[in-house]
């Protein structure tokens, strides 16, 4: 359901946006339901089962039995531990449970045909929650979404209960958390909840703080919609900037990641280092979710333009290292989005696999936290023997102490491109290979 933002429908901006305090309580052992049992489903019911009974559900049967077994379907730290921890007090399964909080973590999605935020899997979990929906049952929306939607969407569905939005408590509240610290920052990250009334944003921040840490912050529903898009957005437009800062330095000659560094010793700049590309869940899609009902979206879609163009300027880096040939043998080392982790959700590097495999290059693939991509992760050595070039996407620490003396010895041409800045250039070039790093115009000269 596409939401109409021409409803007349006005959002009410008196609530003070401010720190919880003298909030309703909610009862210790409170029933709650979590809808979405993904990368911030999962660890919200566990840590929210440390205080409360917690149901969580999925539509995905086959991971709800997963999770019942102890197999978690994500790879982060603490978690299986504190699985352990509030095993008594947490259960899986996939129909809705009666209870006096309900969570929505669904994925939102953009609708590749419309370019729009497919905002069907919250629209369903609010669909199932209103047959068990009682007065005073709190309701928060944690997906991120365009703004209007926990009132426009969510609001009404919910009402099909029989209940009139005065009867239940509503809310929208964002979860700030990057993979690999997820546990952490769920709990030590402040929160911003909107509620759609006083007594929703009361119910609703003494539900987190009865698991996080961090303030929790007083607003409305769309002011929190809008800030989780806003956050998204400057680190996607801050990327962009850096990424055109390298195309930049390129061209001049000089070494990106010095100016960069330098520059940000300056009190005032904080800008990010370039890479090849974007990913993630929230970084490459919410911005879209800021910009598809406005026109004033320039920037915004200027840099998701910048980022989505990375890998294509990659690839032209790798083919002028092979002289283009495109009978070559290219490993590409990270399938991860982001060092350190796992996740390889919307990476450059499935773009870069593409594009590389549509040149007749076979693509061969490593990554020490992947074990299934499209390309079949393989050993390091497997991967790299017979290769003319190696590609460095993902800044995994692992790979900052590759030999390159001894990887040279079983490559058939002595190439490398690193997309990160990552690697010693001097220690690669001294073992006789031809290097060359995105946004380091001096090793591409």
């Amino acid at each position: 359901m596409r939401i109409d933002q021409s409803d007349s429908t006005t959002t009410d901006t008196s609530l003070p946006v401010d720190d919880a305090s003298d909030t309703a309580a909610v009862e210790p052992d409170a029933d709650v339901c979590v809808l979405g049992l993904g990368h911030v489903g999962l660890p919200t019911a566990l840590l929210a089962a440390q205080e409360h009974t917690v149901v969580g559900v999925d539509i995905d049967q086959s991971r709800v039995d997963a999770i019942e077994r102890g197999d978690l379907p994500m790879d982060e730290p603490d978690i299986d531990q504190l699985y352990e921890r509030v095993a008594a007090d947490f259960s899986a399964q996939t129909t809705v449970a009666d209870a006096d909080v309900y969570v929505i973590v669904t994925p939102t999605p953009v609708d590749a045909e419309r370019a729009v935020a497919d905002v069907s899997y919250v629209e369903a979990a609010a669909e199932m929650i209103a047959p068990t929906l009682s007065p005073g049952d709190l309701v928060v929306l944690e997906s991120t979404v365009p703004p209007g939607t926990t009132e426009r969407l969510v609001a009404p569905t919910l009402e099909t209960s029989g209940l009139s939005r005065s009867e239940f408590r509503l809310a929208f509240s964002p979860e700030r958390a990057s993979p690999g610290e997820t546990l952490t920052e769920m709990v030590e990250n402040s929160r911003v909840v909107g509620g759609i009334d006083e007594e929703s944003v009361d119910a609703a921040c003494a539900f987190y703080d009865s698991f996080v840490t961090g303030a929790v912050r007083r607003t409305v529903p769309r002011v929190a919609e809008f800030v989780k898009l806003v956050e998204n957005t400057f680190r996607d437009v801050n990327i962009a900037l850096a990424n055109e800062f390298a195309l930049v330095a390129e061209e001049l000659g000089l070494d990106v990641h010095e100016a960069i560094d330098l520059a940000n010793e300056h009190p005032r700049v904080g800008i990010h280092h370039p890479g090849p590309g974007v990913g993630g869940h929230c970084i490459p899609v919410d911005p879209n979710f800021l910009s598809q009902h406005t026109t004033r979206d320039r920037l915004v879609s200027l840099a998701r333009d910048v980022n989505d163009s990375m890998p294509a300027h990659v690839v032209q880096g790798v083919e002028d290292l092979l002289d283009g040939d495109t009978d070559a043998t290219v490993t590409l080392l990270g399938a991860a989005y982001k060092g350190g982790v796992g996740d390889t959700r919307r990476t450059p590097t499935r773009t870069l696999v593409d594009l590389l495999a549509g040149l007749g290059v076979d693509v061969r693939l490593h990554d020490p936290h992947v074990d299934s991509f499209p390309v079949d992760p393989e050993p390091l050595a497997e991967a790299v023997a017979g290769s003319d070039c190696l590609v460095l996407v993902t800044d995994h620490s692992e790979y900052t102490a590759l030999d390159p003396s001894e990887l040279g010895e079983v490559m058939a041409t002595k190439n490398l491109y690193d997309t990160r800045g990552l690697l010693d250039t001097p220690s690669w070039e001294a073992a006789g290979f031809e290097v060359a790093v995105l946004g380091d115009g001096r090793t591409q000269e």
